[in-house]
């Protein structure tokens, strides 16, 4: 199992867990794939904050990774798998036959010393990246472009994958995580397998801190507030919202209430909206 429970010491770990690192066999990131990286902490330009519970946390060093997969036909082979603090999933330090380092999503079962390759005519092994037109109904991809050309945009985080379940004429409908079925153009990308690092919506923080530490400030319900600082706030003891449905603090309707635009471009790219 991937998940380790601490012994009750303390009440933080009482009822926390954190994942395994048996699969990591390297501590430190390739310095030349690395940067400095300074967050929004949730502020727009001007200062302002339009995305609340967001500051603090633990200082991270960005790794560039390598959604693309652009180098056409040159083998790499996986040195390491490492840590990374921006993203869920691990990542993989790929060395390629020219000499040039990379860091990729790390697939589940991929082995440190196994050959990769981007090519419309790679094998369908975990981990070798191919255009959508080039693989097989019903297999399992992940780091799939949404345009030609653009770089892997979506299905890349921990335990994440897609599915290809038809093929008709230049699209390709895929089968997202999230239930929904989409056109995508046969000229895109995707990589064969599924993100590792499955175990990571399992994990539990157990205490506040841990969320501090990813830069998670604490949500307050709107019942809790005063009239003055939420529509849902005031009342004696526990009182109900008082409105025909729930809203934000700006008074727009939320919880279920759809988001996406009428008119968007891409709506009859989705099969099943």
């Amino acid at each position: 199992m991937a998940i380790r429970f601490f012994k009750p010491s303390t009440p933080g770990s009482r009822h926390g867990s954190v994942l395994n690192f048996d699969e990591i066999s390297s501590k430190k990131p390739e310095k030349k794939l690395t940067k400095g990286w300074s967050r929004s902490q949730g502020r727009n330009n001007k200062g302002i904050i339009t995305s609340r519970h967001r500051g603090g946390g633990h200082k991270r060093l960005y790794r560039k990774i390598d959604f693309t997969r652009n180098k056409i036909g040159v083998s790499a082979t996986v040195k390491n798998i490492e840590y990374d603090p921006n993203r869920t999933a691990r990542i993989a330090l790929v060395s390629y036959n020219d000499g040039e380092k990379r860091y990729i999503i790390s697939p589940l079962g991929l082995k440190i010393g196994e050959k990769l390759l981007s090519s419309p005519n790679a094998s369908i092994t975990i981990g070798n990246t191919l255009p959508l037109s080039n693989i097989p109904l019903g297999t399992s991809v992940h780091n799939v472009e949404l345009q030609p050309g653009a770089g892997g945009q979506f299905v890349r985080s921990a335990g994440s994958v897609a599915q290809i379940v038809a093929k008709e004429g230049r699209w390709v409908t895929l089968r997202l995580p999230s239930g929904e079925s989409r056109l995508i153009s046969e000229k895109c990308w995707a990589t064969i397998g599924r993100v590792g690092n499955i175990d990571n919506s399992n994990i539990t923080l157990g205490k506040a801190g841990r969320s501090r530490w990813l830069s998670r400030r604490p949500h307050v319900r709107g019942s809790a507030m005063n009239p003055v600082d939420h529509p849902h706030g005031g009342g004696e003891g526990k009182a109900p919202i008082g409105r025909a449905r729930p809203v934000s603090l700006w008074g727009k309707p939320a919880l279920g209430v759809k988001t996406r635009k009428r008119k968007k471009f891409s709506n009859k790219l989705i099969v099943n909206f």
